[in-house]
This record gives C-alpha cells, sequence and structure tokens, in this order.
C-alpha cells in the first residue's frame, strides 16, 4: 500500500503530544499528555475485570481524554474498592501537576494480578516521569520500555498515511505483550494517537475493526487477560478530517490495520519464551469468520507450537486444529503448505497426503521448520473466506517463565 509510509520516532511524530516513562526496579510509569483528544477503545472480555479498566470506561464516556496513566509491575486486579480508590489517587496525582480536568485522564496497570497497588512506589515513579514529559523520539522508546513486563523488547510504531483527498495525517502507538495472550485481546496494553480529526463514535468503529485483524488474531498461550485496553486518542492537530459525508477515509482505516497489525506481530514475535514467530494464513474458507476459527485454531494449538519448536512439520496436528476450530471442512479438498523466506512446500494438497516417511516434501518441509519464521496457508476450498493470525512456538522457557513469575 504505497499510501502508507512507515516513519521513525514513535509518539514523537505527533504534534502537541507530550510521553515519558520511569521505571524503579519491576515497577513501571508511563504518561501519555494529549490534551482535548476525542477517544474510545476496546477492552478485555474476561468477566474478571481489572479496576483501571472499569475506571477508564466510565471516563470514555463522554468521548474526551487529555492524558492516560499507565503502571507496569501491579494489575491493580480482584483489588476491591481499594483498586478503585488507588486509580483515583493515581489520577488525581496527574492531574493537579498537569492541570487536567481529572474526568479527563484515563488509566491502565499491567503486572501481577491479585495484590494491592504498591501506591507509594508507583506514584514516585509517576512523579519521575511527569518530570521527563516531552515529544522526542527518546521519549516514546521511554514510554514503551516502562509498561514492559516479561516483553523483551519495546514495541512502537509510526505511519503516515496520505488520504484518498490528496491530504496526510499521522498515527501513532505503541504497545506492551509477551504473554497471557489469547485470541480475544491479551495481556496487552495499546495506546494510539493520531494528528487527525475524529470524532469518539467513528474511533470506535475504526479501532474495533483494526483490533479484529489484528489484536484479536494472535495468540502466545491461549490465556486472556483482566486488563487488556486499546484505547486510540485523535487530537486534530493536522486540522484534517477523517471523515467526509459520513463515511471513514479507506486509506485512513487501512493505516490504522497496518500500524495495529505492525504491532499485534511484535507482540506474537516477543512471545514468553518464544524462539520461532507463526503466521497462519487461511483461504477458500466457507466465509471469513470461518477463515478466522480456522487460523486462531492453528496458532492457538499447543500440541503443533511445540511440534514448531522441536522442528517437527506435524501436520496432522495442523489438520487437527481446524477441525475442531468450529469452522466448515471438507478433508477432501483441503491443501495444507508450510514456508519459510526460501521454500514453499506442499503437505497436503487437496486431500492428498504429499509429506510422509522419506519423500522429499517431508525433507523439504523438516528444514523449513528449522526456521525462525514460519508460516502456515490453508486452502479450504470452500469459499471466499480469508484471515490470517500470528503466534510463537511453545518453549520449555514458557513454562519456566510462568512457573516463577510471581517470585
Amino acid at each position: 500500500m504505497d499510501f502508507i509510509r512507515v516513519i521513525d520516532g514513535g509518539f514523537s511524530v505527533i504534534e502537541n503530544l507530550k510521553v515519558s516513562g520511569a521505571r524503579e526496579g519491576k515497577y513501571g510509569v508511563s504518561i501519555i499528555v494529549c490534551p482535548n483528544s476525542n477517544a474510545s477503545a476496546v477492552f478485555t472480555s474476561n468477566k474478571v475485570v481489572a479496576a483501571p479498566v472499569k475506571y477508564t470506561k466510565n471516563v470514555l464516556k463522554k468521548g474526551r481524554i487529555s492524558a492516560v496513566f499507565i503502571n507496569s509491575g501491579n494489575a491493580n486486579c480482584f483489588t476491591g474498592q481499594q483498586g478503585l480508590d488507588d486509580c483515583e489517587t493515581l489520577v488525581k496525582l496527574v492531574a493537579d501537576d498537569l492541570k487536567l480536568p481529572e474526568d479527563e485522564i484515563a488509566i491502565s496497570s499491567t503486572g501481577v494480578i491479585g495484590r494491592q497497588m504498591p501506591i507509594d512506589i508507583i506514584s514516585k515513579v509517576a512523579y519521575e516521569s511527569l518530570s521527563k514529559l516531552g515529544n522526542r523520539p527518546e521519549n516514546s522508546l521511554a514510554a514503551a520500555k516502562a509498561i514492559m513486563t516479561t516483553d523483551t523488547f519495546p514495541k512502537e510504531c509510526a505511519v503516515e498515511v496520505t488520504l484518498t483527498t490528496g491530504e496526510t495525517v499521522r498515527i501513532a502507538g505503541i504497545t506492551k505483550g509477551s504473554g497471557m495472550i489469547a485470541p480475544n485481546m491479551g495481556t496487552m496494553l495499546s495506546f494510539i494517537v493520531t494528528d487527525a480529526v475524529i470524532n469518539s463514535d467513528e474511533i470506535k468503529m475504526a479501532l474495533k475493526k483494526a483490533a479484529d485483524v489484528s489484536f484479536n488474531m494472535i495468540v502466545v498461550d491461549g490465556d486472556e487477560s483482566t486488563n487488556d485496553t486499546c484505547l486510540m486518542m485523535a487530537n486534530g492537530a493536522s486540522g484534517i478530517n477523517v471523515v467526509n459525508d459520513g463515511k471513514l477515509d479507506s486509506n485512513f482505516q487501512d493505516a490504522l490495520n497496518y500500524l495495529c497489525i505492525d504491532l499485534a506481530k511484535k507482540m506474537a514475535r516477543d512471545g514468553e519464551g518464544a524462539t520461532k514467530f507463526i503466521e497462519a494464513n487461511v483461504c477458500g474458507a466457507k466465509d471469513d469468520e470461518d477463515a478466522r476459527l480456522a487460523a486462531k485454531s492453528i496458532i492457538s494449538s499447543s500440541l503443533f507450537k511445540s511440534a514448531v519448536f522441536g522442528g517437527d512439520p506435524n501436520w496432522g496436528r495442523i489438520v487437527s486444529a481446524i477441525g475442531y476450530s468450529g469452522c466448515d471442512l471438507n478433508p477432501d479438498t483441503v491443501t495444507i503448505s508450510i514456508a519459510d523466506d526460501t521454500d514453499d512446500v506442499d503437505l497436503v494438497r487437496k486431500g492428498e497426503i504429499l509429506a510422509f516417511d522419506d519423500t522429499p516434501y517431508l525433507k523439504r518441509a523438516e528444514k523449513v521448520m528449522q526456521s525462525k519464521n514460519i508460516t502456515v496457508n490453508i486452502d479450504m476450498y470452500l469459499g471466499d473466506g480469508e484471515a490470517t493470525a500470528w503466534g510463537c512456538d511453545l518453549t520449555y522457557d514458557y513454562v519456566k517463565i510462568n512457573a516463577e513469575y510471581t517470585t
């Protein structure tokens, strides 16, 4: 898509935006200041919901955000009324320091569930973060780093998009996520800002579409978090309206999708203990929903993820995962192939098994499975449905990281 240009600098490419990040040990605080922005968000569908999610949902009722407070190291979940009180304390701290309305400040948290917020430590780190607010690339990177938990690298992306009108706007975002990632978002926090003019209702619709093809299509371990938040703000600094005659500019939606997919893939690559990245492409499904079911089932399968770790082209685990996904499937027509950067080999072609015993197909497949980036391609030959999902292998280190998580 030549109307999308990836640019460096993360949040620093957005005018009238200030960000910062600070850490003390395992506790981090990031602050995003984007005054008078229209905003909306998508959240976890878990029935156990963290205090910051409840708090921010209430703030977003009027569709306007001026700042976001984010902390890592403590999820502030299953903490009762004290959890909500702690949200209010931290929001007031930011509001007083920045002279902003408390009801325009969102809050988000990530970390261990079921422990009260260490409010003194978090407050101290918050003041440090407030003192470092700025709009340089290093500020954006610091914010991305401060919200990391088991992540091994910070995740940010920025794009400039040429609209169908010929005008340009920018979108930038940061995210965190490495484990507890399921196909309905995951232990992920994502914050996106655009300089476009767009109201909160249009943001909500655009963000939902983007999340459906990105954050809702990644799996690390199949566990859905209690804190998942993807929040988008539009400060209108460009003066360019991306909604005309009641319709969102299609190039803007495509650019938002691109940015969210980029961030989602970075989370999948950084899956806890991961050594390999998996992409599952499904085409020829009855419809797009069936394709999504099949793609997510493949990258959710612990058996297949383990096979990827071991370099085993066990296509039986792929077809089994499709079979229990809930999608329509005709075993006599399905085609399964795997690919890396140098080869694309059919394992099953329209129901005919090709990769078995010592066939050339199996030997090529075994070589592909040694790669760091593995693509699974499925053609169902049942319709026009298509979808893509992303994930990673399941390793010994994943178990080790999560066995020791709270200690």
